[in-house]
């Protein structure tokens, strides 16, 4: 029961952060950088923020509780994680939820579960090591398959079809920016993974399991917004966008749907934490619960593309691409579970 409970925690943080790119839809007036960075100002500080103060022990501060070690590390992944953060919006920017997605989250998944255990010393072809890498390479083959319906997608569509679809359409420039994307993000597991220390001292000091980690959480995503804040304030000046953050008619609706697009995309990072507490039972799926994220992840992001139209008026072959590779992706989900 509590790995159970501890999955669907996971679903609906994942659920929440695919939901995340709908609110862009209805910012206003505004150029992408401008949106990004108003965004990650809720994503990445100020949620996280008020995320973590479950996770202080009673009588401590969170400086304090950070300085019990592995926190410049978080920081630096998360610096390198938020390349893979802003190239990640730029990969939905070009090739659209779903596809963009797909592409991005399926090299996170893989390069994210298996460099913390090849850090660790895990041999990856034998007992618990073996059973991870099936496990994210049957994820990989179902982000394969989508990836491959995107590509009959992008095949049997015109250019208007595209535009329509997604705005800025660019396949070519948005798979490689979709899979530099997911190489980098890999890197927030590698953030969360070094300030193990930092959850170790916050249960030594009382915090309940549920809570433990989000203080290193936020570490990662600071980390994330000094890459963020910077590129997108130089695309501000590049793109003389900065007359964005004068437009106060609509500063009240961008303000609202920013931050509720920042509180869904936490949310993935909320869950992620609070379900690991669950796992403890299960060190293969505690292990590979930073796929099960991914692969819900573009789960969800798939049927989003679905409701907003961007698989509209292709062939039945495939949207049986798309329905096989969601299938795979949902049966790794149980896969570490049957051993």
């Amino acid at each position: 029961m509590a790995i159970l409970i501890g999955l669907l925690i996971i679903a609906i943080g994942s659920f929440c952060q695919s939901s995340s790119y709908v609110p862009i839809k209805k910012v206003k007036e505004w150029s992408w950088e401008t949106f990004w960075l108003v965004q990650g100002v809720f994503a990445w500080l100020v949620f996280p923020l008020l995320g973590s103060l479950p996770g202080i022990p009673e009588g401590s501060s969170l400086l304090s509780l950070w300085q019990s070690g592995g926190a410049g590390m978080s920081v630096f992944y998360g610096v390198l994680w938020g390349v893979g953060g802003l190239t990640f919006g730029l990969s939905m920017r070009y090739l659209g939820v779903a596809l963009g997605q797909s592409i991005a989250l399926g090299t996170c998944a893989g390069f994210g579960t298996l460099l913390p255990a090849i850090f660790e010393g895990t041999d990856l072809l034998r007992g618990t090591g073996l059973i991870l890498l099936l496990g994210v390479g049957l994820t990989l083959a179902g982000i394969a398959i989508i990836g491959y319906a995107g590509s009959l997608r992008a095949r049997g569509m015109s250019e208007e079809e595209k535009r329509a679809a997604v705005k800025d359409f660019a396949l070519t420039k948005g798979l490689l920016v979709a899979l530099l994307a997911g190489v980098m993000s890999a890197c927030f597991a590698l953030g969360l993974d070094a300030g193990t220390p930092i959850k170790e001292a916050a249960l030594a000091g009382g915090v309940d399991a549920l809570y433990a980690g989000l203080p290193v959480v936020f570490l990662v995503t600071l980390g994330g917004f000094l890459t963020n804040a910077a590129y997108c304030l130089q695309q501000n000046v590049a793109n003389s966008s900065l007359g964005d953050y004068a437009k106060a008619g609509v500063w009240v609706n961008n303000l609202v749907f920013c931050a509720l697009a920042g509180a869904l995309w936490y949310m993935q990072f909320f869950g992620l934490e609070m379900g690991k507490s669950f796992l403890a039972d299960s060190p293969v799926l505690l292990a590979f619960s930073w796929c099960i994220l991914m692969a819900l992840n573009v789960t969800f992001s798939n049927v989003w593309g679905i409701i907003l139209k961007e698989w509209k008026g292709v062939s039945a072959f495939t949207i049986s691409m798309l329905v096989l590779g969601l299938v795979i992706l949902i049966f790794s989900l149980v896969f570490p579970n049957l051993f």
